[in-house]
C-alpha cells in the first residue's frame, strides 16, 4: 500500500507542473515589470536643482508617478532634486554626453549655447502668463528650440517657475537707482548682466544651491528669483528688504537628449509626450497659486521688510531697462523682440 501511494505522488509531482503550465500558457497574465532587471525597463534619469516643495519639483514627481503608472512599471523617471546628482553648472553637461536622459533648466541656462534664448530674460517682457506660453509655442518659440535641436537637445514643454523678485540686505529697493552699487546673484545669462549693470549693480553668476551659502558669507548682498524659490530655501532668513516687482520671468524647458529619445519605440513616445502635455497645464496651475501662497507666509511672517512696485513704478523700471533691449537687438537682431507680445499688439 505504500508502494502504490508512493508511486501515485510521485506521479502527481511529474505532471502537474506540466498541467500548470498548459494552463498558464492558454492564459494572458499581466507582466510584473516591478521585477524587470536594469536592462529590461527603460530608466529616465531626471536631474533638477530645486527644491523638491517647488513648482517644478512637484511637478517632476507627478510626471514620474503617471508615467510609471501608465506604462504599469515598465517605464521608471528616476527624480534627482536639490542638484543631488549633479549641480546647476553640471547638468545640461551630463545630459549632453548622456549620463542622464532629461533636465529642466531654467531658460537662462540654455544661453551659452542659444544666446537668442535670452529673449525670455529681458525685463519686463511679459505682462502675464499667457504671453509667455503664446509666444514660446508660436514659430519664433520654434525657431528658437530648432536651434537647440542642432546641439542634441528635444524640447518636450514650457513650466513655469513665475515672475521674479528682489530681496537684499543693504536697503529697500523702492526706485532702480537704488540698485546701484549692490552685489546680485544672477543666473547665467548676458542679458541678466546687463540688466542690473545698467542700474550700477555688480552681477555675480553664482549656482542656485549655493545662494544661501554666499549670502550668509556676506559675497552679496542679494539676489532675484521667484518667491517659491527663495522660500524653498529659506533665504528670507538672510534678507531684510524684500520688492515685489515682476520685473522678469522664470521658466524652464523639458529637454531630452535627442538620440535618447529617438531611440525609444514610438507608443514610449507618445506616453510621454502626452503624460508631459497634462502635467505642464497642471504646474502652470501650480505655479501661479503656489506663488501667491509664498507671498502671503511672507507678509503674515512680518520677517522681512516689503516694498510693492506700483503700477507707475513699474511704467518707469520699464523704461529704464530700455538700454537692456538695445544691447539684446544689437547683439541678436530685432526679430525676437519685435514679436513680443507688447510689441507686437
Amino acid at each position: 500500500m505504500k508502494r502504490l501511494f508512493g508511486i501515485v505522488l510521485l506521479t502527481l509531482l511529474i505532471f502537474i507542473p506540466i498541467i500548470l503550465a498548459a494552463c498558464q500558457s492558454t492564459s494572458e497574465y499581466p507582466i510584473d515589470y516591478e521585477q524587470l532587471g536594469e536592462d529590461e525597463r527603460i530608466v529616465i534619469r531626471f536631474s533638477h536643482v530645486v527644491g523638491e516643495d517647488t513648482p517644478k519639483g512637484m511637478a517632476a514627481r507627478k510626471f514620474a508617478e503617471l508615467v510609471k503608472e501608465r506604462s504599469d512599471g515598465q517605464i521608471e523617471v528616476q527624480v534627482f532634486s536639490n542638484g543631488t546628482l549633479y549641480k546647476d553648472g553640471e547638468e545640461l553637461n551630463a545630459l549632453l554626453r548622456g549620463d542622464i536622459q532629461m533636465i529642466a533648466p531654467a531658460t537662462s541656462k540654455l544661453t551659452n549655447l542659444v544666446p537668442e534664448i535670452s529673449i525670455m530674460d529681458l525685463p519686463y517682457a511679459f505682462r502675464n502668463y499667457d504671453e509667455i506660453s503664446d509666444y514660446i509655442f508660436s514659430d519664433i518659440g520654434k525657431a528658437l528650440f530648432d536651434k537647440l535641436k542642432n546641439h542634441n537637445l528635444r524640447v518636450a514643454g514650457l513650466w513655469h517657475s513665475g515672475f521674479k523678485q528682489l530681496s537684499n540686505n543693504i536697503r529697500p529697493i523702492t526706485h532702480f537707482s537704488a540698485l546701484d552699487g549692490l552685489r546680485i546673484r544672477i543666473m547665467p545669462s548676458d542679458i541678466l548682466a546687463e540688466q542690473f549693470s545698467t542700474f550700477g549693480a555688480s552681477p555675480k553668476r553664482i549656482d542656485f544651491n549655493t545662494v544661501f551659502n554666499q549670502l550668509q558669507k556676506g559675497n552679496i548682498d542679494g539676489q532675484e528669483n521667484t518667491l517659491s524659490n527663495i522660500t524653498s530655501k529659506n533665504l528670507t532668513s538672510l534678507q531684510n528688504y524684500l520688492t515685489i516687482s515682476n520685473h522678469g520671468y522664470l521658466g524652464y524647458f523639458l529637454l531630452f537628449n535627442s538620440e535618447f529619445w529617438e531611440i525609444l519605440d514610438e507608443d514610449v513616445q507618445i506616453l510621454l509626450t502626452e503624460t508631459l502635455e497634462e502635467v505642464q497645464l497642471w504646474e502652470w496651475e501650480l505655479a501661479k497659486q503656489m506663488n501667491e501662497e509664498k507671498l502671503s507666509e511672507i507678509e503674515n511672517c512680518e520677517c522681512i521688510e516689503i516694498h510693492y512696485l506700483s503700477d507707475k513704478d513699474i511704467a518707469l523700471w520699464e523704461e529704464a531697462f530700455e538700454p537692456v533691449y538695445t544691447y539684446y537687438k544689437k547683439q541678436y537682431g530685432s526679430k525676437n523682440v519685435d514679436a513680443l507680445p507688447k510689441f507686437s499688439h
